[in-house]
């Protein structure tokens, strides 16, 4: 099955649908990035699909990291109740997820560092998520790319710069505690409904350094287009004051920047299909390749 193919994953819902007993009739796709994401329209439900099959274990971690998060009384979307939560079709796992009733409105930066402070008071003792591996999860994707016929020339320089930032990883002296995070912490990941905003998206959540969470909103104030992200002025900045840290004066910055880099290019290779989606991830590849730390990207369509 083309991991890709809107018709096959569409076939994917289906079928996990039928499995536990929903009307998949009508289901619209929300988003199609690490996961195929529908919204049903006969239930209050969200499925999340893997596209890959180095990130079913990610899928299994969602899960149990919304039921600790909802334990600690932080803001959180909801596993579907009374579905079974992890079902599998072929090479990808199906979860289901309680919709949230989103207003629509665009979640601020100052909620986020809300949200950051409430999730990173979350204890790492006792938190059965996995614990920040970064790197093994960009080989997983790169493997993934190979086994799809990805050009090993640009799998074979993911490869070498996994080398040098798993080396670079080492070397890091982290400010701050380590703890639950949520991965990808960024305004995105975020819903804002009419009692405040929750999180969502959370494939990545681990134990790990708080720093990682601080990343996002930083590099993407650097890398990308002006006007490709929430409307608001210097974003970077409103969440370092609001969290008080400033991750970009922080020594260890410029090597959690490239690793962020590094995971916003291989995102891009299950869905590089069209010519503009393709184009966009050649860019990112070059400027990698080449060391650019000043070409502004746009965000995959």
């Amino acid at each position: 099955m083309l991991t890709g193919d809107h018709t096959s994953i569409r076939s994917v819902l289906a079928r996990a649908c039928a499995r536990v007993g929903l009307d998949d009739t009508g289901a619209r796709i929300v988003r199609c990035v690490n996961n195929a994401v529908y919204r049903l329209e006969r239930h209050p439900i969200i499925v999340r699909i893997t596209l890959t099959p180095g990130l079913r274990r990610r899928a299994l971690a969602a899960v149990e990291a919304a039921r600790l998060l909802d334990r600690h009384r932080v803001p959180v979307v909801q596993p579907a109740q009374g579905v079974p939560q992890i079902v599998h079709v072929e090479e990808h796992v199906v979860t289901f997820w309680l919709r949230a009733a989103d207003t629509g409105r665009t979640p601020t930066v100052a909620e986020l560092a809300r949200l950051l402070r409430r999730l990173h008071r979350v204890p790492a003792a006792g938190a059965s998520l996995p614990r920040w591996d970064p790197v093994t999860d960009l080989r997983t994707r790169i493997h993934d790319a190979r086994t799809r016929g990805w050009p090993d020339a640009d799998l074979d320089l993911l490869a070498r710069r996994c080398d040098a930032i798993e080396e670079a990883l080492a070397t890091i002296h982290y400010q701050l505690p380590e703890c639950v995070i949520h991965g990808d912490a960024q305004v995105g990941n975020l819903i804002a409904t009419p009692g405040g905003a929750i999180w969502c998206d959370l494939d990545t959540a681990c134990v790990g350094p708080r720093e990682w969470d601080l990343v996002p909103v930083a590099v993407r104030q650097l890398r990308f287009r002006p006007g490709s992200s929430q409307r608001g002025g210097d974003q970077h900045r409103q969440l370092a004051e609001a969290y008080g840290f400033d991750v970009t004066h922080w020594p260890g910055f410029p090597v959690l920047r490239e690793l962020r880099e590094l995971k916003l290019a291989a995102v891009g290779m299950p869905i590089a299909r069209d010519t503009d989606a393709r184009s966009e991830l050649r860019r990112r590849l070059h400027s990698i390749r080449t060391g650019d730390t000043t070409t502004q990207w746009t965000p995959y369509r």
